[in-house]
């Protein structure tokens, strides 16, 4: 048994959206706010039923409580001629829905015959829907109303117009303090054949809600919690998070697991005896050393003859050897001869990232063994008569709280073979495991399986009164498949397959091989080289302080590569910038040439040709507009050089066409490249080209520098070691760029900083 995938509706900002689980691995990313940790809360308190009563108003969809508020306002002007509209349409509208979909195998029909939507159902997805909806309406109406008309009629005794208001003043106000007095979650069987819509279905006649949860016995859920408290010795906050350590998490095992006195077992004997021995040892020494004091309490006549005699006894309970600051502790010296207590420390003095290490990885081992029954709780009769489920769903909040790089990868690749673990477990499919992590760590992205990624992207907002809003994108859509290798001589439709997998490969290739800091952004800039690689941040810091506030990922990609990673770019929907050169080229051959107009040149850069603005003669590509720079979804912008008026030579302004990035910083800052001296490479080239006579002369030879051997690397290197990169003024084509990024980001601003309650 799978969770295939989950319908989310109505809850905090996700107001629709279907989240798809792997078979294995789910990993949620998206930048801040995005909607992880609102997907995350959504299903701890549906599937998990003891959570049902932490739902509250704030996790309703803000745009909803208009509607919700309209059923009160129509309650209370009902009357005889207009009855009340008691039925459950209007609030099921607006609350928050879940529905799951379980991939059923044909030997575990019998765990879900309850659910079965006919009796010839023959395989293929179950669905089942839970909701937040009134108990009774009627009751809810009446005491909607009852509340209501008595602060109306209380407040009718002033008279004058007060300030003060009196509860409830709206539906929302009412359910504020009532909501699971009215409202609980029911579950109702959904219809298998509307599985694929693209909308959840909607309720019929036919659909009645069930007397019990149906998903009791189907999985069990549990849940490792964002925020993880240690103890740290200097924090003076260890008493509130002791339950958090890994001494604590040994009881519990102990308690559950291994306790000898419950229900022993042969290997318990010796356990058993040796503590017995040591209770009898330790009562005759308590009574010996008590005896003195006891003997001056019989000086005072007591015990009489007739009181009961004191006697001492001790109870030995193994589970006290736990229970102290020091249970467990970590040796710091390797030698075995100097193994002692004297070279321990207690747990508290460990790294908080080892603490939360341990914590994590005996968390996952505990879960799994009570999933197991395995040892002592297997035998309890609460639990020996109730069968395994069938599917263990471990949700993971932010596994990376105080880990190093490393660390975090290592934990996320660890981690479900670490609860597949058990014999009954391992490559079996009688028990399944699924994880669902949300991260915001983009090491721990880089170490997955990018096709088990869930990337929650932030909707832009319609207008000012919009309520930000996020969908889930499923990136096995853009990772799926890529096994195949591209072939020649094929169909039109099977050469843009191939070519659709050539494109994953290479995305998954070169995102492995650089980072992942993609999915967490707030925008995405793609630079040609290792020289704007380095330069670019400067410009952003010094000359758009407010995208230095904001989280850009700055990715190093050639310009006839920088177009394969289009349905990426677009599948996340991230502002994006991408910053390339103009590669003019002759018109009969790939041999580059000086730009210039009217010279029936190209350009060989395949961005500028397929993405934007998807032209390829020269001189197109110089008359585009700032709006056929822009991509047809409108969220990617392509900045190249382009004419730029110049004082070269102080005759007044002249036009030039810079060839690359190079050349153009160059004519952006003339000043400062003359003043500079004693360099060599390819910066005295270009220090040299500055001081000829004529601009054309000075084009034409920055362009002879920047031959296939200039080391346009260590000329960046060189600028940022002699010049303050503040003095350095951006071309005007990546100028033109970071105005357009820095307004596209302006837009999201109210959705970037939505609280976290409707994250």
């Amino acid at each position: 048994m799978k969770i295939a995938h989950i319908d989310i509706q109505n809850f905090r900002k996700l107001k629709s959206c279907r989240v798809e689980l792997a078979e294995e691995s789910t990993i949620f990313v998206g930048a801040n706010n995005s909607g992880k940790t609102t997907a995350m809360d959504a299903l701890i308190m549906f599937l998990k039923k003891s959570k049902n009563k932490e739902i509250t108003t704030t996790d309703i969809n803000l745009s909803n409580w208009t509607a919700i508020n309209r059923i009160g306002e129509e309650w209370i002007s009902a009357d005889e001629e207009k009855a009340p509209d008691l039925s459950l349409t209007g609030w099921r509208a607006q609350f928050p829905t879940i529905d799951l979909w379980l991939k059923i195998r044909e030997s575990q029909i019998h765990y879900v015959s309850h659910i079965l939507p006919t009796l010839d159902w023959d395989g293929g997805l179950l669905g089942v829907r839970l909701i937040l909806e009134p108990k009774d309406p009627e009751n809810l109406y009446k005491a909607y109303v009852s509340a209501h008309s008595a602060a109306k009629e209380t407040m009718a005794h002033r008279a004058t117009t007060p300030r003060l208001t009196l509860w409830p003043t709206s539906m929302h106000d009412f359910l504020d303090r009532k909501l699971h007095d009215f409202f609980t979650v029911s579950t109702y069987i959904l219809d298998p054949s509307l599985v694929h819509d693209a909308q959840p279905q909607p309720f019929t006649e036919m659909m009645e809600a069930l007397d019990s949860n149906p998903l009791d016995g189907l999985f069990k859920i549990d849940i490792i919690n964002a925020q993880r408290g240690f103890s740290d010795p200097n924090s003076g906050e260890g008493a509130a998070n002791t339950d958090r350590r890994l001494s604590t998490q040994l009881r519990h095992y102990y308690d559950k697991h291994l306790d000898p006195y419950e229900m022993p077992d042969a290997s318990d004997l010796d356990a058993l005896e040796a503590m017995e021995t040591a209770r009898i040892a330790f009562d005759e020494k308590l009574n010996t050393s008590f005896s003195s004091a006891i003997k001056e309490l019989e000086g005072l006549n007591y015990p009489g003859f007739s009181d009961p005699q004191i006697r001492l006894a001790s109870k030995v309970n193994s589970l006290d050897g736990l229970n102290h600051d020091s249970a467990v502790q970590f040796n710091v010296v390797r030698r075995k001869d100097l193994l002692s207590n004297e070279f321990c420390l207690p747990e508290k003095y460990n790294g908080l990232g080892y603490q939360n290490l341990i914590s994590m990885i005996f968390n996952l081992i505990r879960f799994r063994d009570e999933w197991m029954r395995v040892g002592k709780i297997g035998k309890r009769q609460n639990d020996y008569n109730k069968p395994i489920e069938p599917l263990h769903l471990m949700l993971i909040e932010e596994p990376e709280a105080h880990l190093h790089a490393q660390v975090q990868q290592v934990f996320i690749k660890k981690a479900f073979s670490v609860l597949r673990d058990h014999p009954d477990l391992g490559q079996t499919q009688q028990f399944s495991t699924q994880i669902v992590v949300s991260t915001h760590s983009s090491h721990i992205a880089h170490e997955t399986d990018f096709t088990g990624l869930r990337y929650f992207r932030r909707l832009p907002l319609a207008n000012d009164l919009d309520v930000p809003s996020a969908c889930v994108v499923n990136m096995s859509t853009t990772f799926g498949d890529n096994r195949k290798k591209p072939k020649k001589g094929e169909s039109t439709d099977e050469t843009k397959e191939q070519e659709r997998i050539a494109t994953a490969q290479f995305a998954t290739r070169y995102l492995k091989t650089t980072h992942c800091d993609l999915f967490f952004a707030d925008g995405v800039v793609l630079v040609e080289g290792p020289a704007e690689r380095m330069l670019v941040p400067h410009f952003i810091r010094n000359h758009h302080p407010e995208l230095d506030q904001s989280y850009i990922s700055l990715l190093e990609i050639g310009g006839s590569h920088a177009h394969r990673l289009r349905p990426l770019i677009e599948a996340l929907g991230i502002p994006t910038l991408v910053i390339t050169d103009l590669d003019s080229i002759k018109a009969d051959s790939n041999a580059k040439a000086l730009p210039e107009r009217s010279q029936n040149l190209r350009t060989g850069n395949d961005t500028l040709k397929t993405w934007a603005p998807e032209k390829e003669a020269l001189d197109e590509v110089l008359n585009s507009t700032s709006a056929q720079k822009i991509s047809s979804n409108g969220m990617v912008r392509v900045a190249y050089p382009c004419e730029t008026r110049i004082s070269f030579s102080g005759d007044g302004k002249q036009t030039a066409i810079p060839y690359t990035f190079e050349d153009a910083l160059v004519l952006a800052n003339l000043p400062i490249f003359r003043e500079m001296a004693g360099k060599s490479g390819l910066i005295k080239k270009m220090i040299e080209a500055t001081n000829k006579k004529t601009l054309k002369e000075a084009c034409e030879s920055m362009f002879e520098a920047l031959d296939k051997n200039a080391k346009k690397a260590e000329m960046a290197l060189d600028l940022l070691y002699s010049v303050e990169p503040s003095d350095f003024k951006p071309p005007q084509y990546i100028e033109d760029g970071l105005l357009w990024l820095k307004s596209k980001l302006s837009n999201n601003t109210l959705t970037a900083g939505m609280p976290e309650t409707q994250e």
